[in-house]
């Protein structure tokens, strides 16, 4: 239940209605989206928001639905039940447009059974019954005209009417001739009056020619004649027209008869349509607003992560500004939030976004906030917003709010959710604070779940000590005198209303006397919650740069890690070529040994043979015998940049890219290390193979010729993502600060998947549109870290 009734007026849920309802394609889908209600059915909540889901996800992924005809056929299907009335040619054809988008969509979802589960749920048992289509394919042709042999008698009626027409047509031409050559026309041709064809002639020529006057010109000099001899013909077309007319009856009435046992059918075939076209305008919406599918949980708790108001969202795109996401938990320890700070700091803000998004949640909406976000089901959702002062019932705006503090006391339960804005004001403070910190009192104790947002002291005191509240404040910079609009939970904030005065421009003395008017006590407190304010925001700032420094980290422990398994590869590879030589050389070996006996043996060789045959052994063995060679010690020779080393301690080779003290960076292929530049040996460049020279040359040329730009404008999603990536690994390797992606505007869906995608890149810093003057939202800008 939904206290008062004007809640979902205050809360902006009206106005998201309106904007889903302008997504229907049809007047029934529209109708739908006004009977929209917040549920608290557990399962029907999960079933609309899972339908909603699979829907944005054939809008993000799939081949488009065939969806192209929605027609209120319920409401004809209704005239056909009744017997003698027929349905009308245009009607016919609605039901047969209507019919082909049903067949197409059932067809649609049997080639991908089991992917939409929830969906293929909306047709569930339902018959196809395709003899009704074909019914009326025997009728009606494509543009919904009956074709002219739909029954033998309008076939002849059809011929007999050409065939009238044309002796007409050949008549009234002769004698049009013959009235041109004896000069009785005026200028033009044959023309229609009265749906009949007749003659110009001019007005003193009008006796001369047999017939029936149908018009005169405006000038009354030339008149319109139908010739006797044509009369006849026409009357006889005129008659063979109303034969057709009443053929056509007979055949719509026959039609409408053969129609009328598929009645419930059809209205089936209706229902389905009308819930397609309402569950196609709730994922188009949720496409505008980015959301997403929250994790349902039977528990009355509340945990949005990157929450934003959906309404905000939208003004703030057509601005192409961001909004600060929300992230907010209310359960059974921290069942009430408190939330202080200053004006305009984004306090109303947060307790609408909460309660717009519980509402959009339990009407089966997706809602733009992560989806690890929590959101449980209330059985009640009470709300105390704004002005609400009656002239009628002589309510002031206290009494107003006092009236509804009453309503909430006795019927809120565990199963409720209270939303108050500016708790207790309107009335002296003295008295309003403890009069709301009563009732605060009251909630807790009947275990309500809520955000209130205040500027009462007494209440952030309350919060403070009392168990199941909790004190949240919006951030505020109090060094630039701007709200932050960060909510930041466990400690409550300051008004800042010396600090907003001064920037606004109060004059000082005036701002002095108001600090000597309060109590000091009071004026400690809040000199305590600034002091907190900045000490917060310094951790935050302190907090982010940790962050950053542990993304930095975790870079290059992976490209640590990179390095050594390459190195281990090469090892090991150096490690079995050098076997495989060796084995190589053994067999040579032993094949060798074994040739020089079996000669000795089979020819009998005397002892000069047999000399000169161990000499040719000896050399042989030598050629694959390596001799140990004594290198004299020389001085290492100085590393400059743009030198090739090796690492001594294996075979790697690499070019000097910087050298940092007693480091050298070095450029193995694609890899960066950093070596102690006692731990590497200078070489020729001769030494380096040539893949190895050609490799890095190529290298080279490519960040030479690497463009930050890339365009993936027609290309499918897959497509795009896979360019987006092959580019975005080269980017980073290179160590390119920003880059461009052009993917077009259309309908944002191209835009949304590759930022989505680009969400899962550590080394992605943030994206941002262009500006609107040069592409605006079809070009994302991409900055590196």
């Amino acid at each position: 239940m939904i206290y008062p009734k004007n809640s979902e007026d205050k809360l902006g849920f009206t106005e998201i209605k309106q904007l889903i309802k302008a997504k229907c394609l049809s007047i029934m889908g529209q109708e739908m989206v006004d009977k929209i209600q917040v549920m608290n059915n557990f399962d029907q909540i999960q079933k609309f928001l899972r339908q909603t889901s699979e829907f944005k996800n054939i809008l993000s992924n799939d081949t488009a639905l065939p969806i192209s005809n929605f027609h209120d056929i319920k409401t004809l299907a209704k005239k056909a039940r009744v017997e003698g009335t027929f349905l009308s040619e245009d009607e016919f054809f609605q039901v047969q447009q209507s019919l082909i988008t049903v067949f197409a969509v059932l067809a649609y979802f049997n080639e991908r059974a089991g992917l939409y589960p929830n969906l293929e749920a909306l047709f569930e048992h339902l018959p196809i019954e395709k003899n009704i289509l074909k019914a009326i394919d025997r009728v009606l042709d494509l543009k919904g005209k009956v074709r002219p042999n739909a029954s033998r008698e309008l076939q002849e009626i059809t011929s007999g009417i050409a065939q009238a027409e044309q002796a007409a047509r050949k008549t009234i031409e002769q004698i049009f001739k013959n009235a041109g050559n004896n000069g009785w026309t005026a200028d033009g041709s044959l023309t229609i009056r009265d749906g009949r064809l007749c003659i110009p002639l001019l007005a003193e020529n009008k006796r001369k020619l047999k017939g029936f006057i149908h018009d005169e010109s405006s000038s009354g000099q030339t008149v319109y004649v139908e010739p006797e001899e044509v009369f006849t013909l026409n009357n006889r077309v005129r008659d063979l027209e109303f034969e057709r007319r009443r053929e056509i009856i007979k055949i719509l009435t026959l039609l409408t008869d053969e129609l009328r046992p598929f009645v419930p059918i059809l209205i089936s075939y209706h229902g389905l349509l009308t819930k397609l076209d309402f569950v196609r305008a709730k994922a188009l919406f949720a496409l505008d607003i980015e959301a997403e599918m929250p994790v349902l949980v039977r528990e009355m708790r509340v945990n949005l992560i990157n929450a934003s108001h959906p309404l905000l969202l939208l003004s703030h795109k057509k601005e192409q500004k961001s909004v600060v996401p929300l992230n907010i938990k209310i359960d059974e320890t921290d069942r009430i939030i408190v939330v202080s700070g200053p004006n305009a700091g984004g306090k109303s803000v947060c307790m609408k976004t909460v309660g717009l998004l519980q509402l959009m949640v339990q009407a089966g909406l997706l809602i733009p906030a992560a989806e690890q976000s929590e959101t449980g089901v209330f059985r009640q959702i009470f709300s105390d917003i704004g002005d609400d002062q009656s002239i009628e019932s002589d309510l002031s705006t206290y009494s107003a709010h006092l009236s509804k503090m009453k309503y909430f006391v006795e019927m809120a339960d565990s199963k409720t959710l209270v939303l108050i804005d500016e708790f207790g004001t309107g009335t002296d403070p003295q008295f309003g604070g403890p009069i709301a910190e009563a009732v605060l009192e009251s909630l807790n104790q009947k275990k309500v779940k809520g955000v209130i947002t205040t500027h009462y002291s007494n209440l952030k005191l309350f919060a403070s000590n009392t168990a199941g509240l909790e004190n949240a404040s919006m951030l505020f910079d109090n060094l630039q005198l701007r709200p932050m609009y960060i909510l930041e939970v466990g400690k409550p904030g300051s008004s800042y209303a010396f600090e907003i005065a001064q920037k606004i421009g109060l004059p000082a003395y005036v701002i002095n006397s108001a600090k000597n008017k309060i109590g000091v006590n009071q004026k400690k407190v809040d000199t305590l919650l600034i002091d907190l304010e900045r000490d917060k925001k310094e951790v935050l700032d302190a907090k982010l740069n940790l962050q950053k420094q542990e993304r930095r980290a975790n870079v290059l422990l992976r490209e640590n890690e990179e390095l050594k398994r390459y190195l281990e590869e090469n090892k090991k590879e150096l490690i079995r070529e050098a076997k495989k030589e060796a084995k190589t050389i053994i067999q040579d070996a032993n094949r060798l040994v074994e040739n020089t006996i079996s000669e000795i043996k089979s020819s009998n060789a005397d002892k000069e043979t047999i000399r000169n045959l161990r000499e040719n052994l000896q050399k042989e063995l030598q050629k694959n015998t390596v001799k140990p060679e004594i290198v004299p010690v020389k001085e290492a020779p100085e590393i400059a940049v743009g030198d090739w080393v090796k690492l001594n301690d294996s075979e790697t080779m690499g070019q000097v890219m910087e050298i940092a003290r007693d480091n050298v960076i070095i450029a193995i292929g694609d890899l960066r290390t950093v070596a102690k530049r006692k731990k590497v040996q200078k070489i020729a460049r001769k030494e380096v193979p040539k893949e190895i020279r050609r490799s890095y040359n190529q290298q080279l040329n490519d960040t030479a010729s690497f463009s930050p730009e890339i365009d993936v404008r027609g290309k499918r999603g897959e497509e795009s993502l896979y360019e987006i990536e092959k580019y975005l690994d080269r980017a980073i390797m290179m160590g390119v600060g920003s880059l461009k992606i052009i993917h077009g505007k259309g309908d944002g869906i191209l835009r949304k998947l590759i930022r989505d995608y680009l969400k899962k890149y550590n080394e992605v810093s943030h994206v941002e549109d262009e500006h609107a003057d040069r592409g605006g939202d079809g070009i994302t800008y991409v900055y590196l870290k």
